[in-house]
């Protein structure tokens, strides 16, 4: 038999309307979710992060204008995924007035709730973000298993509408990641026969976020056999992303690195769990399977930064472009404001633009109109973005390193180093 969802008084005086009835709106939805899940309380958490900032449709609209017009405010520090459009370069998104004129509304609704306008899908690359072991409500499926894997901080999936009712009351259900016996892997993904070289590849990062969301769907795993040394945030950020995207993957622990792992120690793999091997040979399927263009096809343009460009990305590009010579084919980088005010103060972003690159921020290219509609083949490094652009703009992908996308760039076709693998 299901144990009761015990309010508190707080939790009571929130759902009644005595605090305003647009928390009242948030705290039905929250205490809805937590009968779903089965949660016997509400607990606090300590920042959320918003991803209802993409416009898809009037509803999601009215959802937070009227969340804005009841009064509602958020209660913890919150930051805001991408949006629809890209503020800082007006017209870069090729969305018709009144498509455009909704986006912006969407974006002012959730500003007018107090959030702050980060407008990233990296809110752990902002100037403040969560310590290990506390709760917190994030949405967007590359922040959440970032949090939960990298930081150690807890937090469920949430979806849209969720994100912006738990950032408005502060309070989730106790249920799923929230809970400490829910966070211990139940699948081990062994990758000692990896060779180090390949781990060298950002590639390879990507490839491995692929093979784990097809193998782990939602399972909470542990990778071993990886060296701590070979491991650092952009690496684990792209697998991490890429796993969300092939699979649900919300937490993964990587032994000897990882917040859990490296406390766990050699309790972690338990015993008895599954266990999986994972080899070069499925690493370079994953790698061909994100490749929808064949290597030889004429390519259009390069995509960087899905999830967001981070400052030591910018750092490696900025010293990929010290010999001289200019992008022959249009190269965007998505990244967020903080971002790149970083990397403008730190000179990274200099040789970037000298080099022909295209800014982004606010928004995503894999998610609105801003390459030409002319093109057809895409090089990236990002299994994110190579796994969602056939679907969502029609565009076939190459996916390859940081140094083989600047090289393409250059010479106006793929060039990809295939002794990596």
């Amino acid at each position: 038999m299901v144990s009761p969802l015990v309010l508190t008084a707080e939790d009571e005086a929130k759902l009644s309307g005595e605090r305003g009835p647009g928390v009242a709106m948030a705290m039905r939805i929250v205490v809805a979710l937590a009968r779903v899940a089965e949660a016997t309380e509400l607990i606090d958490v300590e920042s959320a992060h918003i991803d209802s900032c993409l416009y898809h449709g009037q509803a999601g609209l009215d959802f937070a204008e009227t969340l804005a017009r009841l009064g509602a405010r958020v209660s913890v520090p919150t930051t805001l995924n991408v949006s629809s459009l890209d503020l800082m370069h007006p017209g870069l998104v090729r969305l018709d007035p009144e498509e455009a004129a909704a986006a912006r509304r969407l974006m002012d609704a959730y500003v007018a709730l107090g959030a702050r306008p980060t407008w990233t899908c990296a809110p752990y690359q902002v100037d403040s973000r969560p310590e290990a072991g506390t709760d917190i409500a994030w949405a967007e499926s590359n922040a959440i298993v970032f949090a939960n894997s990298v930081l150690g901080a807890r937090t469920a999936r949430y979806g849209d509408f969720l994100d912006a009712c738990a950032a408005v009351t502060g309070r989730v259900p106790l249920a799923g990641l929230h809970l400490p016996a829910e966070r211990v892997p139940t699948l081990a993904v062994d990758c000692s026969d990896l060779p180090a070289h390949v781990l060298e590849s950002e590639a390879a990062w990507a490839a491995l976020g692929f093979v784990l969301g097809r193998i782990a769907g939602e399972e909470v795993s542990i990778l071993t056999g990886i060296d701590p040394a070979s491991v650092d945030e952009d690496r684990l950020k792209a697998l991490g992303a890429t796993a969300a995207s092939s699979g649900g993957v919300a937490l993964f622990h990587v032994a000897g690195s990882t917040p859990e792992a490296k406390a766990a120690g050699s309790a972690w793999p338990p015993d008895g769990i599954r266990s999986i091997p994972l080899t070069r040979e499925m690493l370079t399927a994953a790698r061909d399977e994100l490749s929808t263009a064949a290597t030889d096809a004429p390519l259009d343009a390069i995509s960087l930064g899905t999830p967001h460009f981070s400052l030591t990305e910018f750092e490696k590009l900025a010293d990929l472009l010290c010999e001289p010579g200019n992008f022959a084919l249009p190269v965007w980088i998505s990244t967020s404001r903080s971002v790149l005010a970083e990397a403008r103060e730190r000179g990274f972003l200099e040789p970037c633009e000298r080099a022909g690159a295209q800014i982004v921020v606010d928004t995503c290219t894999y998610l609105v109109p801003i390459l030409a509609d002319s093109v057809r083949t895409t090089m990236t490094t990002s299994g994110k973005w190579a796994w969602y652009a056939p679907a969502n703009m029609g565009i076939n992908t190459v996916l390859g390193t940081l140094a083989e996308c600047v090289a393409s760039a250059r010479a106006g076709r793929v060039i990809r180093d295939g002794s990596a693998w």
